[in-house]
């Protein structure tokens, strides 16, 4: 056998022109008083920063971003220095500098004291307020997030990961209010005569700004005490706090777990977990002091599917990873953000994995982290794992799926590589030499080396390095072979992982562009063995076929199933195979029986789907019909009811398969989705099982009209849990009336849907025409509004942009798209324009290229002639 390969295109890591602060000073400690308003939704406080002088300097500068700098006193030695210094802002730079007369020495102490005031936001940053709903009242906390760069928004800081010192933070708030920080209450005082209280927290271990957190409100709780520090879950009075213990329990039990894996005892005196009602991303590792979104950590486990369950896992898993990989051990700057979520993604399956094996969750690694990253890794506007980033506002960006699945995936690999145990006492080493402090990848590179011997560095930089993967094409060499094409620069060292009748060969290694192998059988073998490494395998038609049977004959794993699916359905739409070659192959696999497989099955089949939606309406209804024909009879067979013996699997593929055939019209499930939304509108809430929801509620509204939308959008307003809402949010968007998704499209906006959630509703408008066309069109003549709602350096403006044009597909509205952005400003998002673009552009050239190749197969196989 040979192995031929092209890989991907090089880049580089190195930066220059990076924005950050002047060295002259460096923080050690900050004592921070903050009091919120929540009548004028602002907020008073003062910070004392103890600071180290580096060297002799007359100014001191910090971040500030929208904070008003009332005052400042700089001291030295406990000698004032000066009481009334000079202050200026850069607005662009987000800094203020503080010039004095008199200069400091270096090696001195010196203290900077500043009264300052800023406003509780409502755009999910710095220190911002939060709203819920309770008796008909609008009330509200003020919460925080600061990562990447917003702790510059709270309070006047040395806002850069490196610059880590110790926290003392104080909070003055009403008497009935609770109080959160990362530390433990030291001391509780009355203050302004009685009328309210000041809230002293003991004071922080070394850590970084972003990871500073404090909340003010009116909160309830519940609480274990089966971990050694005590662990509670928080929530607004709106929710059934008793929907924490899912969580809470999880949390204790991944605390001890994760002690004992790393070697490392949680160094704080407790954790709280707060479930915000305003939350921009799913959660925030907060060190002792974790926000999430109430979806992701309240669980009403009679309500919830299970994919809800194994999504709440997930995450509380991956912020508790994080209070060591992250919080103890930070990376240097944010083009290492990667060693942080990548190894949370990855430890957050593992953990998963021995609390839960039923669950197989490294199966599902494989459609879900591994393709996100290769899916992104395949644009041109890909990054590197380790990203350059120069400016605050490129670093929200990168917080995609290559830092997170790429990252992990990266670490699976090396994992798999090393094998876990010699991987996990690297990963002891490094926590233990690190402890508090910064790194770079090279120290994660070097503690995985000396921890086993191999030359870990040299085969991992191009990986974290570069942008691509390598696509290694396998061929027999008897009778003859063709040299393959090759594309790109960098020369990855890719783990073979070679599956044959006698085992995994997990040693194997290419590090040149071609190579011949031995096999035992060369009517069986299969690269990537499990897809533990991070690439696609090129394969002919033949070669397919085979490994087609050798999956019918059950000498393949789910994961090489679905991974041998999913590389096929990616090199058809990149053009490295024939589309047709993917149909055969989905068309031969109509009896597989495994969730995760039927999973990739579907994604593939939508994808292609979504690339010809704007295709003729015979070739969308044959695509449709092949789609019915695969899935009805597993389906049916299987069934839609749900018992309390059905496990978790079998559920979530109940679930898939009702699903995937009421959208391609299965009469049988049509008509029981209908039956059962009757019954629920009717009143009889249990008549839908959670599992299926979001399936009846998209079926019905794709077959129905206004009185179906009147009900689920009355499910969104009234559910008494987060979790039913935005399963009906979510769902509106599959109405195709005009005059409904323009209702759907003003609900985006309406003030009803919280910033957080307005991707929810622009992207049920998805799957047809009509919705992303009018998507557009809202986007195009909301701009303004929208802009100014959702300010660019937040992140959300971004992925509004990617919703509501990444499903085009032709060269007209390619062109749109770029017109339209060329004439904007695009910093902040345009990485989303860019990723957008390039979609669009990998679609319009997958269509020209197999539009007649897809007819023809359809053709054929006589899906053309289907009547529907």
């Amino acid at each position: 056998m040979c192995i031929s390969r092209r890989d991907g295109v090089s880049g580089s890591t190195n930066v220059q022109g990076r924005e950050v602060l002047p060295t002259n000073v460096k923080p050690v400690h900050y004592d921070l008083t903050l009091e919120p308003n929540f009548e004028k939704f602002t907020y008073d406080g003062t910070v004392t920063i103890d600071l180290h002088v580096n060297e002799d300097t007359d100014f001191i500068s910090l971040n500030t971003n929208e904070l008003k700098i009332h005052d400042a006193v700089v001291s030295s030695n406990g000698t004032v220095v000066e009481s009334k210094p000079q202050i200026s802002t850069n607005k662009d730079a987000q800094t203020s500098t503080i010039k004095f007369p008199q200069a400091l020495s270096a090696g001195s102490s010196a203290q900077l004291k500043l009264n300052f005031s800023g406003i509780l936001n409502d755009n999910m940053a710095g220190f911002y307020r939060s709203s819920y709903q309770e008796n008909g009242e609008t009330k509200y906390i003020a919460s925080t997030q600061m990562e990447p760069t917003d702790a510059r928004r709270a309070f006047p800081c040395f806002d850069e990961p490196a610059l880590k010192a110790k926290f003392t933070v104080t909070l003055v708030a009403d008497k009935g209010m609770t109080c959160l920080s990362n530390m433990d209450v030291a001391s509780e005082t009355d203050v302004q005569g009685g009328a309210k209280k000041a809230v002293k927290f003991n004071t922080s271990p070394l850590m970084s700004t972003y990871l500073v957190a404090f909340i003010v409100g009116h909160l309830k709780y519940v609480e274990t005490n089966n971990f050694r520090v005590p662990v509670r879950v928080y929530a607004t009075p709106d929710q059934d706090i008793e929907h924490g213990r899912f969580s809470l329990e999880l949390a204790a039990k991944t605390l001890a777990f994760y002690e004992k894996a790393f070697d490392s005892e949680f160094p704080l005196p407790k954790m709280d977990m707060v479930a915000v009602p305003d939350f921009s991303a799913g959660a925030m590792e907060n060190w002792g002091l974790i926000t999430y979104r109430i979806v992701d950590v309240l669980l009403d486990e009679k309500t919830a599917g299970a994919s809800r369950k194994e999504r709440i896992a997930e995450t509380v898993q991956h912020e508790l990873a994080h209070q060591w990989f992250g919080n103890l051990v930070t990376m240097d700057f944010w083009d290492g953000l990667w060693l942080n979520e990548g190894f949370a993604t990855w430890m957050s399956w593992y953990s998963c994995n021995v609390f839960y094996p039923e669950w197989k969750v490294w199966q599902t690694y494989v459609i879900d982290n591994l393709q996100s990253a290769l899916s992104l890794d395949s644009l041109r506007s890909s990054h590197p794992i380790e990203v350059p980033v120069k400016r605050a506002d490129e670093i929200n960006q990168i917080f995609d799926a290559i830092s997170y699945s790429k990252g992990s995936s990266v670490l699976r690999m090396i994992s798999k590589y090393l094998g876990e145990d010699v991987f996990l006492q690297g990963v002891r080493n490094y926590i233990k030499k690190h402890a508090y402090g910064n790194t770079e990848t090279g120290d994660l590179w070097s503690a995985l080396g000396d921890a086993s011997g191999k030359p870990v560095q040299s085969v991992m930089d191009v990986w974290t390095k570069n942008v691509g993967f390598p696509v290694p094409k396998a061929e027999p060499i008897p009778p003859h072979w063709r040299r393959q094409a090759r594309g790109g620069s960098s020369l990855y060292p890719v783990m073979l992982g070679l599956r044959s009748k006698e085992g995994i060969d997990e040693n194997t290694m290419l590090t040149e562009r071609e190579k011949e192998f031995k096999v035992p059988d060369l009517d069986f073998y299969k690269l990537n063995a499990d897809h533990s490494a991070i690439y696609r395998t090129s394969y002919s038609p033949e070669r397919l076929a085979k490994l087609a049977k050798a999956a019918r004959d059950g000498l393949l794993t789910v994961e090489d199933r679905a991974g041998m699916i999913a590389d096929s359905g990616a090199l058809a739409a990149s053009g490295y195979q024939k589309t047709s070659g993917l149909l055969s192959l989905l068309q031969g696999l109509d009896t597989e029986s495994e969730f995760v497989v039927w999973n990739e099955i579907l994604t593939r089949i939508g994808g292609l789907r979504a690339a010809w939606l704007f295709e003729d309406q015979k070739t969308k209804d044959a695509l449709k019909s092949f789609q019915r024909a695969l899935v009805s009879a597993k389906a049916h067979e299987v069934g839609w009811e749900f018992s309390e013996s059905d496990g978790h699997i079998l559920q979530q593929l109940k679930a898939l398969m009702f699903g995937a055939a009421g959208l391609a019209e299965d009469p049988v499930v049509v008509k029981a989705a209908q039956d059962m939304f009757a019954r629920f509108a009717a009143g009889d809430i249990s008549a839908i099982h959670p599992n299926i929801r979001g399936s009846v509620f998209t079926i019905v509204l794709k077959n129905g009209g206004s009185k179906e939308y009147e009900v689920i959008l009355d499910r969104f307003r009234n559910a008494p849990t987060s979790d039913e809402k935005t399963t009906a949010l979510r769902c509106l968007g599959a109405a195709e009336d005009p005059e409904l998704i323009k209702r759907t499209l003003d609900l985006a906006t309406s003030g009803e849907v919280k910033n957080q959630d307005i991707y929810m509703p622009l992207g049920g408008l998805r799957n047809h025409t009509a919705g992303i066309q009018a998507r557009w069109t809202w986007l195009k003549e909301n701009w303004d509004e929208i802009y100014k709602r959702l300010p660019p350096s937040l992140g959300m403006l971004g992925t509004v942009v990617q919703l509501t044009t990444a499903s085009f597909s032709t060269q007209a509205q390619l062109d749109e798209v770029d017109a339209f952005f060329k004439s904007k400003d695009t910093k902040g998002y345009d990485r989303a324009v860019s990723q957008s673009l390039d979609a669009i552009r990998a679609k319009v050239n997958w269509i020209n290229r197999d539009r007649e190749d897809v007819e023809t197969w359809l053709n054929k196989n006589q899906y053309l002639q289907s009547k529907l």
